[in-house]
């Protein structure tokens, strides 16, 4: 089992930036991807980016390349997402995800592969 802990979530302005955590526990070594997703009220859960454990190969969606950063510290056992330039449209509860196998293009994109999943934090940004 892994345990999956996300912090970092809150209120910001447009424009501003936010740094998420997700904090992993437990079989660390039995998952090879890591993800964040998010969940906008009313919208279905999308992949915002997603990071190999031990390469550090990345891949992100297309509303938030650019603006939006994925890193993992394996020694650490945690996943960030730093969050800059943000909008309206990225309010959603942002939830850490992680699955024991390596994703590629869009395979990385459905998220019933990904077997462990955090609560979840809450990300708002106001216009």
């Amino acid at each position: 089992q892994v345990r999956l802990v996300e912090s970092g979530g809150g209120l910001v302005q447009t424009g501003g930036s936010l740094r998420l955590s997700c904090a992993a526990s437990g079989r660390t070594d039995s998952v090879y991807t890591i993800t964040w997703f998010r969940q906008a009220p009313g919208k279905e859960r999308e992949l915002v980016a997603a990071v190999r454990w031990n390469s550090g190969i990345t891949l992100y969606n297309d509303s938030v390349k650019g603006r939006f950063t994925i890193s993992g510290d394996i020694d650490k056992n945690t996943v960030s997402l730093q969050m800059d330039r943000l909008k309206p449209d990225d309010t959603a509860v942002y939830y850490c995800a992680a699955g024991p196998f390596y994703c590629s293009g869009s395979g990385c994109y459905d998220r019933n592969l990904y077997r462990y999943w955090g609560q979840g934090t809450q990300v708002t940004v106001s216009s």
